[in-house]
């Protein structure tokens, strides 16, 4: 799942980054990301979140004959945990698909970890041997949204993973060049 940190280029002096560097330069509190404007002030870094893989905001989950938006669901449920208090992101050092692996908390409270028991991600147990306490909470939030049928287990889902490599549920329309 993506998350996006709004980060203003007037405080990259506060953030560690050397306002001046060449590419590829920083000091030891800064980070190297794919970036984009917002507006003249203001960019936008994409984080991946540490352990947890969510519904991609294309994705569709089946409920009885139809599909239903979870994808978006889960953006939009990812949205409101980030309004509920303070956000802070803590990089792991390492990068899945080009972005910066993070550990965030929303009030000080795990967001994986409310992503996965809202029914909106899956625990990512080969990346979380670092973390075993983590790794423990997050199936025990798995086994509990499993248990409650809510999110995607309120039905049937493909697996992000999967997702993202092109499986699809029989209710979802098929690319212009799948059949």
């Amino acid at each position: 799942m993506r998350l996006i940190a709004t980060i203003l280029l007037l405080a990259t002096s506060s953030c560690g980054v050397l306002p001046n560097a060449s590419a590829g330069q920083r000091d030891s509190d800064g980070f190297e990301a794919q970036a984009r404007a917002i507006d003249g002030d203001t960019i936008a870094v994409d984080f991946r979140i540490f352990g947890a893989d969510a519904v991609e905001r294309k994705a569709l989950c089946q409920k009885g004959p139809s599909c239903w938006p979870c994808g978006k669901a889960a953006q939009d449920f990812a949205s409101k945990l980030m309004k509920r208090g303070p956000v802070s992101i803590q990089l792991t050092g390492k990068q899945s698909y080009g972005r910066p692996i993070a550990i965030v908390d929303v009030g000080g409270k795990d967001f994986g970890e409310m992503m996965i028991a809202a029914g909106y991600a899956v625990p990512t147990p080969q990346f979380l041997d670092s973390d075993p306490a983590r790794r423990r909470r997050y199936s025990a939030a798995l086994e509990g949204a499993e248990g409650r049928h809510v999110g995607v287990h309120a039905g049937r889902f493909i697996e992000p993973s999967r997702w993202r490599k092109g499986e699809r549920l029989s209710c979802e329309p098929r690319g212009r060049f799948e059949r």
